[in-house]
Protein backbone atom coordinates (compact mmCIF):
# COMPACT_ATOMS: atom_id res chain seq x y z
CA UNK A 1 0.00 0.00 0.00
CA UNK A 2 2.92 2.38 1.03
CA UNK A 3 4.51 1.97 -2.61
CA UNK A 4 1.00 2.19 -4.49
CA UNK A 5 0.76 5.75 -2.74
CA UNK A 6 4.46 6.70 -3.43
CA UNK A 7 3.72 6.62 -7.23
CA UNK A 8 0.00 8.12 -6.31
CA UNK A 9 2.02 11.90 -7.11
CA UNK A 10 4.11 10.98 -10.18
CA UNK A 11 1.00 9.40 -11.86
CA UNK A 12 -1.12 12.86 -10.88
CA UNK A 13 1.61 15.18 -12.39
CA UNK A 14 2.03 12.96 -15.71
CA UNK A 15 -1.52 13.10 -15.93
CA UNK A 16 -1.32 17.24 -15.25
CA UNK A 17 1.66 17.12 -18.09
CA UNK A 18 -1.25 15.10 -20.49
CA UNK A 19 -3.58 17.33 -19.98
CA UNK A 20 -2.07 20.91 -19.66
CA UNK A 21 -1.10 21.04 -23.71
CA UNK A 22 -4.65 20.13 -24.19
CA UNK A 23 -6.19 22.35 -22.28
CA UNK A 24 -4.05 24.87 -23.90
CA UNK A 25 -4.79 24.23 -26.74
CA UNK A 26 -8.84 24.27 -25.65
CA UNK A 27 -8.05 27.87 -25.04
CA UNK A 28 -7.00 28.72 -28.43
CA UNK A 29 -9.02 30.20 -31.41
CA UNK A 30 -9.72 26.86 -32.46
CA UNK A 31 -10.95 25.75 -36.01
CA UNK A 32 -14.12 26.89 -35.84
CA UNK A 33 -13.31 30.12 -35.15
CA UNK A 34 -11.38 29.61 -38.55
CA UNK A 35 -14.22 28.43 -40.33
CA UNK A 36 -16.30 31.32 -39.15
CA UNK A 37 -13.81 33.61 -40.52
CA UNK A 38 -13.66 32.01 -43.74
CA UNK A 39 -17.08 31.63 -44.23
CA UNK A 40 -17.28 35.17 -43.44
CA UNK A 41 -14.75 36.43 -45.80
CA UNK A 42 -16.21 33.73 -48.65
CA UNK A 43 -19.45 36.09 -48.69
CA UNK A 44 -17.96 39.25 -48.23
CA UNK A 45 -15.03 39.24 -50.41
CA UNK A 46 -17.00 38.70 -53.68
CA UNK A 47 -19.53 41.57 -52.84
CA UNK A 48 -16.56 43.86 -52.46
CA UNK A 49 -15.32 42.91 -55.77
CA UNK A 50 -18.28 42.53 -57.47
CA UNK A 51 -19.36 46.54 -56.50
CA UNK A 52 -15.61 47.38 -57.63
CA UNK A 53 -15.85 45.95 -61.05
CA UNK A 54 -19.99 47.44 -61.74
CA UNK A 55 -18.58 50.78 -60.13
CA UNK A 56 -20.83 53.62 -60.44
CA UNK A 57 -23.57 53.82 -57.61
CA UNK A 58 -22.98 49.87 -57.04
CA UNK A 59 -19.43 50.85 -55.71
CA UNK A 60 -21.08 53.89 -54.21
CA UNK A 61 -23.84 52.29 -52.23
CA UNK A 62 -21.62 49.54 -50.94
CA UNK A 63 -19.18 51.95 -49.32
CA UNK A 64 -22.34 54.28 -47.98
CA UNK A 65 -23.69 50.75 -45.89
CA UNK A 66 -20.44 50.07 -44.52
CA UNK A 67 -19.57 53.83 -43.34
CA UNK A 68 -23.10 53.88 -41.89
CA UNK A 69 -22.14 50.69 -40.08
CA UNK A 70 -19.14 52.28 -38.94
CA UNK A 71 -20.45 55.16 -37.53
CA UNK A 72 -22.63 53.46 -35.62
CA UNK A 73 -19.93 50.94 -34.67
CA UNK A 74 -17.85 54.13 -33.91
CA UNK A 75 -20.55 56.10 -31.90
CA UNK A 76 -21.41 52.92 -29.80
CA UNK A 77 -17.68 52.23 -28.90
CA UNK A 78 -16.44 55.72 -27.89
CA UNK A 79 -19.38 56.10 -25.58
CA UNK A 80 -21.49 58.13 -28.13
CA UNK A 81 -23.75 55.34 -28.85
CA UNK A 82 -27.48 57.76 -28.35
CA UNK A 83 -28.51 60.16 -29.05
CA UNK A 84 -27.36 63.20 -31.40
CA UNK A 85 -24.02 62.45 -31.50
CA UNK A 86 -24.15 59.21 -32.56
CA UNK A 87 -26.79 60.59 -35.77
CA UNK A 88 -24.24 63.48 -36.08
CA UNK A 89 -21.35 60.64 -36.81
CA UNK A 90 -23.15 58.43 -39.02
CA UNK A 91 -24.30 61.50 -40.77
CA UNK A 92 -20.85 62.84 -41.27
CA UNK A 93 -19.85 60.15 -42.63
CA UNK A 94 -22.96 59.60 -44.95
CA UNK A 95 -22.55 63.15 -46.12
CA UNK A 96 -19.21 63.23 -47.27
CA UNK A 97 -19.45 59.88 -49.23
CA UNK A 98 -22.71 61.22 -50.93
CA UNK A 99 -20.45 64.31 -51.95
CA UNK A 100 -17.78 62.11 -53.19
CA UNK A 101 -19.59 59.69 -55.07
CA UNK A 102 -21.02 62.92 -56.82
CA UNK A 103 -17.55 63.73 -57.91
CA UNK A 104 -16.53 66.69 -55.83
CA UNK A 105 -13.88 64.91 -53.51
CA UNK A 106 -12.19 68.11 -51.88
CA UNK A 107 -16.00 69.43 -50.76
CA UNK A 108 -16.48 65.98 -49.04
CA UNK A 109 -12.91 66.49 -47.31
CA UNK A 110 -13.92 69.52 -45.85
CA UNK A 111 -17.58 67.80 -44.83
CA UNK A 112 -15.42 65.29 -42.64
CA UNK A 113 -13.39 68.16 -40.94
CA UNK A 114 -16.77 70.28 -40.05
CA UNK A 115 -18.78 66.96 -39.45
CA UNK A 116 -16.33 66.04 -37.03
CA UNK A 117 -16.24 69.52 -35.11
CA UNK A 118 -19.81 69.07 -35.01
CA UNK A 119 -19.49 65.84 -33.69
CA UNK A 120 -17.45 66.75 -31.14
CA UNK A 121 -19.53 70.01 -30.34
CA UNK A 122 -22.70 67.55 -29.88
CA UNK A 123 -21.09 64.53 -27.51
CA UNK A 124 -19.28 67.42 -25.63
CA UNK A 125 -22.67 69.01 -25.30
CA UNK A 126 -23.98 65.53 -24.73
CA UNK A 127 -22.10 64.24 -21.50
CA UNK A 128 -20.47 61.77 -23.68
CA UNK A 129 -17.11 60.71 -21.95
CA UNK A 130 -14.53 60.99 -24.86
CA UNK A 131 -15.71 63.66 -27.19
CA UNK A 132 -12.35 63.91 -28.69
CA UNK A 133 -12.17 60.38 -29.13
CA UNK A 134 -15.56 60.16 -31.12
CA UNK A 135 -14.51 63.18 -33.31
CA UNK A 136 -11.66 61.66 -34.60
CA UNK A 137 -12.92 58.64 -35.10
CA UNK A 138 -15.22 60.26 -37.30
CA UNK A 139 -12.65 61.14 -39.20
CA UNK A 140 -10.86 57.95 -39.26
CA UNK A 141 -14.03 56.18 -41.03
CA UNK A 142 -15.37 59.17 -43.47
CA UNK A 143 -12.16 60.10 -44.82
CA UNK A 144 -10.72 56.68 -46.29
CA UNK A 145 -14.50 56.47 -47.63
CA UNK A 146 -14.09 59.57 -49.34
CA UNK A 147 -11.07 58.31 -50.70
CA UNK A 148 -12.08 55.03 -52.16
CA UNK A 149 -14.56 56.12 -54.29
CA UNK A 150 -11.94 59.20 -55.18
CA UNK A 151 -9.81 55.93 -56.31
CA UNK A 152 -12.47 53.64 -57.47
CA UNK A 153 -13.74 56.61 -59.74
CA UNK A 154 -10.77 57.96 -61.22
CA UNK A 155 -8.70 56.41 -64.15
CA UNK A 156 -7.94 52.80 -63.33
CA UNK A 157 -9.76 53.37 -60.87
CA UNK A 158 -11.18 49.35 -61.33
CA UNK A 159 -7.79 48.40 -61.31
CA UNK A 160 -6.18 50.36 -58.05
CA UNK A 161 -8.91 49.28 -55.93
CA UNK A 162 -8.59 45.17 -56.82
CA UNK A 163 -4.46 45.38 -56.26
CA UNK A 164 -5.73 47.48 -52.98
CA UNK A 165 -8.09 44.54 -52.19
CA UNK A 166 -5.66 41.99 -52.68
CA UNK A 167 -2.60 43.64 -50.45
CA UNK A 168 -4.90 44.25 -47.90
CA UNK A 169 -6.36 40.74 -48.31
CA UNK A 170 -2.78 39.12 -48.19
CA UNK A 171 -1.36 41.48 -45.56
CA UNK A 172 -4.23 40.59 -43.15
CA UNK A 173 -4.28 36.78 -43.93
CA UNK A 174 -0.54 36.62 -44.24
CA UNK A 175 0.21 38.34 -40.45
CA UNK A 176 -3.36 35.99 -39.06
CA UNK A 177 -1.58 33.06 -40.87
CA UNK A 178 2.27 33.61 -39.76
CA UNK A 179 1.33 34.71 -35.86
CA UNK A 180 -0.37 31.56 -35.16
CA UNK A 181 1.90 29.29 -36.74
CA UNK A 182 5.42 31.21 -35.03
CA UNK A 183 4.11 33.23 -32.26
CA UNK A 184 7.03 34.86 -30.51
CA UNK A 185 7.84 38.53 -29.22
CA UNK A 186 4.85 40.63 -29.05
CA UNK A 187 4.84 43.76 -31.73
CA UNK A 188 3.01 46.15 -29.65
CA UNK A 189 1.79 44.69 -26.35
CA UNK A 190 0.59 47.83 -24.73
CA UNK A 191 -1.46 48.29 -28.09
CA UNK A 192 -2.15 44.71 -28.79
CA UNK A 193 -1.32 41.76 -26.83
CA UNK A 194 -1.58 39.30 -29.43
CA UNK A 195 -0.02 40.87 -32.60
CA UNK A 196 3.74 39.68 -33.47
CA UNK A 197 6.78 40.29 -34.92
CA UNK A 198 6.50 37.21 -36.82
CA UNK A 199 2.58 38.22 -37.95
CA UNK A 200 3.79 41.37 -38.96
CA UNK A 201 6.63 39.61 -41.23
CA UNK A 202 3.93 37.41 -42.40
CA UNK A 203 2.00 40.02 -43.57
CA UNK A 204 4.52 42.07 -45.34
CA UNK A 205 5.55 39.05 -47.51
CA UNK A 206 2.31 38.05 -48.80
CA UNK A 207 1.40 41.72 -49.70
CA UNK A 208 4.89 41.65 -51.23
CA UNK A 209 3.62 38.74 -53.00
CA UNK A 210 0.39 40.57 -54.48
CA UNK A 211 2.71 43.57 -55.70
CA UNK A 212 5.08 40.87 -57.66
CA UNK A 213 1.99 38.96 -59.09
CA UNK A 214 -0.05 42.60 -60.21
CA UNK A 215 3.80 43.41 -61.48
CA UNK A 216 3.71 40.38 -63.65
CA UNK A 217 -0.09 40.62 -64.84
CA UNK A 218 0.69 44.47 -65.89
CA UNK A 219 3.97 43.92 -67.16
CA UNK A 220 5.07 46.81 -64.96
CA UNK A 221 8.18 47.10 -62.89
CA UNK A 222 8.43 44.49 -59.98
CA UNK A 223 10.30 46.87 -57.16
CA UNK A 224 8.21 49.23 -57.61
CA UNK A 225 5.17 47.77 -57.34
CA UNK A 226 5.83 45.63 -54.64
CA UNK A 227 7.89 49.01 -52.79
CA UNK A 228 3.96 50.14 -52.58
CA UNK A 229 2.52 46.79 -51.68
CA UNK A 230 4.68 46.96 -48.94
CA UNK A 231 3.73 50.20 -48.09
CA UNK A 232 0.08 49.51 -48.11
CA UNK A 233 0.87 46.37 -45.81
CA UNK A 234 2.49 49.04 -43.03
CA UNK A 235 -0.31 51.14 -43.28
CA UNK A 236 -3.01 48.15 -43.10
CA UNK A 237 -1.17 46.95 -39.97
CA UNK A 238 -1.03 50.33 -38.42
CA UNK A 239 -4.87 50.41 -38.70
CA UNK A 240 -4.94 46.74 -36.80
CA UNK A 241 -3.47 48.26 -34.05
CA UNK A 242 -4.94 51.50 -34.04
CA UNK A 243 -8.29 50.23 -33.61
CA UNK A 244 -6.64 47.86 -31.09
CA UNK A 245 -6.10 50.83 -29.20
CA UNK A 246 -9.44 52.45 -29.62
CA UNK A 247 -10.89 49.12 -28.04
CA UNK A 248 -8.35 48.56 -25.42
CA UNK A 249 -9.51 52.85 -25.13
CA UNK A 250 -13.02 51.64 -24.15
CA UNK A 251 -12.39 48.45 -22.82
CA UNK A 252 -13.97 46.39 -25.51
CA UNK A 253 -12.98 42.81 -27.06
CA UNK A 254 -15.06 43.62 -30.57
CA UNK A 255 -16.14 47.03 -32.25
CA UNK A 256 -19.35 45.04 -32.67
CA UNK A 257 -21.20 41.35 -33.60
CA UNK A 258 -21.81 42.12 -37.08
CA UNK A 259 -19.72 39.42 -39.04
CA UNK A 260 -19.14 35.84 -37.81
CA UNK A 261 -15.39 35.31 -36.87
CA UNK A 262 -14.62 38.53 -37.07
CA UNK A 263 -16.54 40.76 -34.82
CA UNK A 264 -18.02 44.20 -36.16
CA UNK A 265 -17.13 45.85 -39.62
CA UNK A 266 -14.70 48.08 -38.03
CA UNK A 267 -12.57 44.87 -36.89
CA UNK A 268 -12.76 43.68 -40.55
CA UNK A 269 -12.24 47.29 -42.37
CA UNK A 270 -9.91 48.60 -39.69
CA UNK A 271 -6.74 47.96 -42.04
CA UNK A 272 -8.59 49.21 -45.03
CA UNK A 273 -9.24 51.87 -43.72
CA UNK A 274 -5.42 53.34 -43.50
CA UNK A 275 -4.53 51.68 -46.62
CA UNK A 276 -6.97 53.57 -48.34
CA UNK A 277 -5.40 56.71 -47.13
CA UNK A 278 -2.22 55.36 -47.82
CA UNK A 279 -3.32 55.36 -51.09
CA UNK A 280 -4.80 57.97 -51.50
CA UNK A 281 -1.46 59.85 -50.02
CA UNK A 282 0.47 57.96 -52.49
CA UNK A 283 -1.76 59.59 -55.42
CA UNK A 284 -1.84 62.60 -54.24
CA UNK A 285 1.96 62.62 -53.91
CA UNK A 286 1.90 61.47 -57.39
CA UNK A 287 3.47 57.83 -56.50
CA UNK A 288 0.41 56.56 -58.78
CA UNK A 289 1.04 52.36 -59.11
CA UNK A 290 3.14 51.93 -62.33
CA UNK A 291 0.21 49.70 -64.21
CA UNK A 292 -3.19 49.63 -66.26
CA UNK A 293 -4.96 46.32 -65.45
CA UNK A 294 -8.40 47.31 -67.52
CA UNK A 295 -9.98 43.88 -66.22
Amino acid sequence: MAAIAATAPPLAQAKDAIEAPVASRAARPGAGALKLRLASAAVLGPLALAAAWFGGWFFAGLVALAGAGMGWEWARLSGAGTGPAKAAVIATALAAIAVSALGAPLPAVALCLVGAAAVWAVARSGAAPSPLWTAAGTLWLSLPCVAMLWIGMGEDGRALVFWLFGVVWASDVGAYAAGRALGGPRLAPHLSPNKTWSGALGGLVSAGLIGGAAALLAGAPAGTLVALSLALSVAAQAGDLVESLAKRRFGAKDSGGLIPGHGGLLDRLDSLLTATAGLGALLLAGLAPPFALHP
